[in-house]
């Protein structure tokens, strides 16, 4: 059974524990030391808000000492002009340098990425990565393969997205679909879980987010994921978890060119009720 640990000494009753749990599930009965309701101990979801909130450090979970929670540094956090400059300056890379991207360099990036929110703190996000050209080469060649069928069967997609011209660059020895990435990253999570995709694409987008700190670039693997739902022979390739869904994939890879501007973009649509 779960049960929040309280260090005696440290606490100040101040029950800011108490007003953050998303569970609301702390009680603080007669000014004493929090502690979770009776009978609704499994109902915590380990989300940590009440060890990170407590200014005192009194407060630790079974699964996460408050010694394992590192200080909010206040002085690496952003300001407005820096967040708008790591914002506006992350773009999707498409032309990648030879070199090969170091493991160490993608455990990195999936470390952040796991800090991303999920449905009840379930982290249920996994993930696989592909860091062979070789092996993404036949991926790219079997979802070629996948394009010609859908010119043929005259398919919708086929005249909006001008696959001819994708499939005519793959016989001309270029890569449409993976742009000649070193490496992918797919996240996967079961399909039986209702938030698998939103979960995962909250992650991926802070992998992708957080690439350019390493030194990467990244872009989303539209085609890879558009055929990742509907080729059985690239299922079998990606040979993911029994049960287990493609909800999203980035190419990734170092840099060849270094941009040296910021976009604009159309002003947003903004209905204000106030």
């Amino acid at each position: 059974m779960r049960h929040i640990n309280v260090d005696q000494e440290k606490c100040r009753h101040d029950g800011i524990c108490k007003a953050v749990c998303p569970m609301s599930i702390i009680e603080m009965k007669d000014g004493l030391v929090p502690n979770l309701v009776s009978g609704l101990e499994e109902l915590c979801i380990s989300c940590g808000h009440c060890v990170a909130i407590c200014p005192h450090g009194a407060l630790s979970l079974d699964k996460m000492k408050v010694t394992d929670c590192p200080p909010v540094r206040a002085e690496l956090a952003l300001g407005s002009d820096q967040a708008e400059q790591f914002f506006r300056s992350r773009r999707s890379i498409r032309t990648y340098s030879p070199k090969t991207v170091e493991r160490e360099k993608l455990a990195r990036l999936i470390d952040l990425a796991h800090y991303a929110p999920t449905g009840t703190n379930s982290q249920q996000v996994q993930w696989l990565v592909i860091n062979s050209r070789e092996q993404l080469h036949a991926m790219g060649a079997l979802i070629i393969d996948m394009l010609r069928n859908l010119i043929k069967a005259g398919h919708p997609l086929a005249q909006a997205y001008r696959l001819e011209r994708s499939v005519a660059a793959w016989e001309a020895g270029k890569d449409p679909v993976l742009r000649g990435a070193p490496a992918l990253v797919v996240a996967h999570a079961p399909a039986s879980y209702p938030l698998a995709q939103v979960d995962s694409t909250i992650a991926l987008t802070f992998l992708d987010l957080a690439a350019p700190t390493v030194g990467l670039g990244a872009c989303w693997a539209g085609f890879f994921m558009m055929a990742a739902s509907q080729s059985p022979q690239l299922q079998e390739l990606l040979a993911l978890p029994e049960g287990h869904v493609c909800c999203g994939a980035l190419m990734i890879g170092y840099r060849e060119y270094a941009y040296h501007r910021l976009p604009t973009r159309k002003e947003p649509a903004i209905n204000w009720r106030e």
